[in-house]
């Protein structure tokens, strides 16, 4: 057993809150080709190493695990195994200073839990975070925009940063508790497909809204029979309202579920194809 000074402090909720904070904060400052997002990742580690190694050599050796190649998602991926990683490293910790290296945690499963699991888990963090939760932002605060207020642009970002710090937390916390568990919950877990479903159908819920409120287009088409005179979009209001606006987004939908997501493409043809529908009377 090693001196009593050098034994591992307890890992706090501060602890966990003051590592999570620090990754957050600079998880795309300090970005290297070489080692990603590893010199962010080490940055929010070293409060908790600090308490857990006391000997200058073992905390040196600590820092140089957590340097290493590191590229995830910052928020479920690198909330999940700050967590992960404070656990391995408290129950390794603990169990050199009371002499059983032969129980202590091995570096190389400490190492090999971030590689294994940073992909999985960006995959899962990119498609929630990015692909739903700012998105429903946007949509909410797209009226201050439209409006001219220049809330618009400021409150979707305000509100994505606080939201994600919240539940990146509790994903920090759920990883320091559940340890290597952790990520199962996350990707196979009752509750927490309940939650992912239910942000992709919030999510398609507000993109329908948007697609309603404002992607205009409607059809100028007229025509006369037995001195009756029709109005196409008329007859498509009664029939669906906004069906060609829907119509637009599909397609464009189509597009890029066919050819990839190609933004500048995408619209160029959305443009050409609308000009040339108007020129000929139809829209």
């Amino acid at each position: 057993m090693t001196k009593p000074e050098n034994a591992p402090e307890p890992i706090t909720n501060k602890d966990l809150l003051k590592s999570w904070f620090r990754w957050w904060w600079a998880n795309e400052v300090p970005h290297t080709y070489d080692r990603m997002l590893a010199p962010a990742f080490c940055f929010g580690m070293i409060p908790a190493l600090k308490k857990l190694y006391k000997d200058k050599a073992m905390l040196a050796e600590s820092f140089q695990r957590h340097l290493m190649f590191f590229n995830t998602q910052a928020v479920w991926g690198g909330g999940t195994l700050t967590g992960v990683s404070i656990s391995l490293e408290e129950a390794r910790a603990k169990a050199l200073h009371e002499g059983r290296p032969e129980e202590a945690v091995d570096v190389t499963m400490i190492n090999n839990t971030k590689i294994g699991l940073m992909g999985p888990l960006a995959g899962i963090g990119d498609a929630i975070d990015s692909g739903t939760v700012q998105y429903i932002f946007i949509a909410i605060f797209l009226p201050f925009a439209k409006a001219g207020n220049g809330l618009g642009a400021v409150l979707p970002f305000l509100c994505f940063a606080l939201s994600t710090f919240i539940y990146g937390f509790f994903f920090t916390k759920m990883g320091y508790n559940l340890g290597r568990g952790a990520a199962k919950e996350i990707m196979t877990g009752a509750k927490m497909k309940s939650v992912i479903n239910a942000l992709g159908v919030l999510g398609l819920f507000m993109m329908g809204i948007m697609a309603a409120q404002y992607v205009d287009v409607s059809s100028t088409l007229e025509f006369t029979i037995n001195q009756k005179e029709f109005v196409i979009q008329d007859i498509l209001d009664s029939i669906l309202p906004g069906l060609l606006p829907l119509l637009t987004v599909l397609a464009l939908y189509l597009f890029f579920d066919k050819k990839g997501l190609k933004i500048t493409k995408g619209m160029i043809i959305l443009t050409v194809s609308l000009i040339i529908l108007a020129a000929i009377g139809i829209l």
